[in-house]
């Protein structure tokens, strides 16, 4: 895997981070759609909604699972990535 400086790992961090707050804010609305959806009869929507919250978590997972593996630079000059 390739190195990355300090600037460009915060960079991608800031990236991924986006994405995960967009599918957390998708998730709650999916909840909250699904909710009002079985509430008022329709549970049509319950296994739809169950896996799409799932592909959402697993993308999550795997965005996490990117940013742990992520290696720092092993020259011993982190100096320089200011």
């Amino acid at each position: 895997m390739k190195h990355h400086t300090r600037k460009q790992r915060s960079t991608i961090v800031y990236g991924i981070l986006c994405l995960v707050l967009l599918l957390v804010v998708m998730q709650l609305w999916l909840l909250s759609a699904t909710m009002n959806a079985y509430l008022g009869g329709d549970e049509s929507v319950i296994w739809p909604a169950a896996l799409a919250s799932t592909v959402c978590f697993l993308f999550n997972a795997r965005l996490l699972y990117f940013v742990r593996t992520m290696k720092e630079p092993t020259n011993g000059n982190s100096a320089s990535d200011f």
